[in-house]
């Protein structure tokens, strides 16, 4: 298999349900505008979705694929189906418990992650309603990631890369179309995330059937596999928490910020996604089942070299993305949300956050390639307390920046915690001889920050002040923005091919 060519796919197909979230984004900024009902979405939006991170694509993934692509590889298609089988009803049990409590427990949660909204109160009884109606999704999208992960064993890596898009058409068609039928209007978004969930899963379905996988849900506590998976499961919960905590405590710090603060994070988070799920996860998507793959047949030296690739691809992509993303931050935002509600003071409020996120782009993206150095190894528990030790630098930066920086200081803390994780991961590795640098690292550096720098002078020659981008209209915007990418990733790649990169050096096959 062709790893640049897995990487263009996941990534392309990354690009498509990014584009289309950025819509999603663009129709409710137009619609709901930033404030008092879009934060009470966002809250209840994100609870559902820490737990998916939690359940599935974080925790769940990591205990799960290294020992399903064991058993693909060792013990043969039939044990590989009795696993899904069991994993799968096992989860979904556990789920539905979860999902039960989620609904029963929500104003409880939401006095614990948005405990500010309180002195409002039909802005938390309103949360509260989102909430009980976003929280089910937790359970489609959950088992969406177990069939995700199936997929991504067995090479079939662009139909769980597709599967967000489904969920990004249905915000599109609720808050367009259907949210004057709803009261509140805001409730449309609620139902829209449920009805993705469901969209997604029955998506991936078709899929696992013709592998021979779909899951038959024959729920066994016993089965050694099953208990596996939860041992892992455990220390990967935990670890993967720790991000999400630090996302939580956010929201608690800007709820009792202005009112706004808590969307403006969302809006600039967003952006910031848009080059780490592109890059990031799809870099991780990939290399887990192939590190494992090297892990199972003992072949350190190829596991070394994998995680150098991934680290140097990284590095090459990840860096002009966060300069672009600083550089680019006032026209990003008023060609994205600059309509209907969403004011001016919201689109500099918005960038502030942007520039923030901008500094840690690169060390949340490198995370996502050396955390599966280790998943890949079935070690779960060394990187859990790295990223534990992450969450208490993250915390005392916020409380160092959330006053002079407000809003943005909450943003900038989650950056610099990232990056400070990925010191800890690859020092973690190079200590265990997991990872040795290969050769060329110091001029690879050296070509790539010469390159950054030329891109990064044309983007600010181009940009310009931000007055001219919000007097524009909506199609200037567009135009003159599409323009200055195309023109900043002009520069940096021609800079790079003259600097002796060529498309051939990145090529990895496994």
């Amino acid at each position: 298999m062709n790893l640049l060519r897995a990487l263009a796919t996941v990534s392309g197909m990354t690009l498509i349900s990014r584009i289309l979230g950025f819509v999603r984004d663009l129709a409710i900024a137009r619609v709901f505008g930033a404030g008092l009902v879009t934060d009470a979405f966002f809250v209840a939006f994100k609870i559902p979705n820490l737990l998916r991170r939690l359940f599935a694509e974080g925790a769940f993934s990591q205990a799960f694929v290294p020992i399903l692509g064991e058993f693909k590889d060792r013990r043969g298609e039939r044990e590989t189906r009795l696993l899904v089988d069991h994993v799968a009803g096992t989860l979904a049990v556990v789920l539905a418990v979860v999902t039960a409590l989620g609904v029963l427990a929500a104003p409880l949660i939401i006095y614990a992650t948005a405990p500010g909204f309180a002195a409002t109160p039909g802005k938390f009884q309103l949360t509260v309603d989102l909430l009980r109606l976003t929280f089910p999704y937790v359970f489609f999208i959950s088992l969406t990631a177990l069939a995700g992960g199936v997929l991504n064993t067995y090479s079939r890596f662009w139909v769980p890369a597709f599967t967000p898009v489904l969920l990004n058409l249905s915000f599109i068609a609720f808050a367009l179309w259907l949210a004057p039928y709803f009261d509140p209007p805001v409730t449309a978004l609620a139902w829209a995330v449920l009805a993705g969930g469901v969209a997604q899963l029955a998506f991936q379905a078709p899929f696992l059937a013709r592998l021979g996988l779909l899951p038959r849900f024959r729920v066994n506590f016993r089965d050694e596999a099953v208990r596996r998976v939860v041992r892992q499961m455990g220390p990967a919960v935990f670890g993967v928490s720790i991000g999400q905590v630090s996302l939580v405590i956010n929201v608690i710090f800007a709820s009792f910020l202005v009112t706004g603060s808590v969307s403006w994070l969302y809006y600039a988070d967003r952006l910031m996604e848009f080059p780490s799920g592109l890059l990031g996860a799809a870099l991780g998507t990939i290399l887990l089942p192939s590190l494992t793959k090297h892990h199972a047949a003992q072949s350190a030296d190829e596991y070394s070299r994998l995680l150098d690739w991934g680290l140097r691809l990284s590095f090459l992509l990840a860096a002009p993305a966060a300069a672009a993303l600083a550089l680019l931050a006032v026209p990003l935002v008023t060609t994205l949300f600059y309509y209907g509600e969403f004011t001016a003071s919201d689109v500099m409020a918005t960038q502030r956050a942007v520039v923030a996120y901008s500094v840690g782009l690169v060390g949340l993206i490198v995370v996502k390639v050396l955390a599966p150095g280790f998943y890949a190894r079935q070690d779960i528990r060394t990187p859990v307390r790295m990223a534990l030790a992450a969450l208490l630098a993250t915390q005392v930066m916020n409380l160092i920046f959330v006053w002079p920086l407000r809003h943005a200081g909450l943003a900038l803390a989650i950056g610099l915690g990232a990056c400070w994780n990925a010191v800890l991961l690859y020092r973690g590795l190079r200590a265990r001889g997991i990872y040795t640098p290969q050769p060329g690292w110091s001029a690879f550096l050296l070509k790539l920050g010469l390159a950054l720098l030329a891109m990064s002078a044309v983007l600010w020659l181009a940009v310009g002040g931000a007055a001219g981008w919000l007097a524009a209209d909506a199609a200037t915007r567009a135009a003159r923005l599409t323009g200055i990418v195309v023109l900043g990733a002009a520069t940096y790649f021609a800079a790079l091919w003259l600097a002796g990169f060529r498309l051939s050096d990145f090529s990895k096959r496994v």
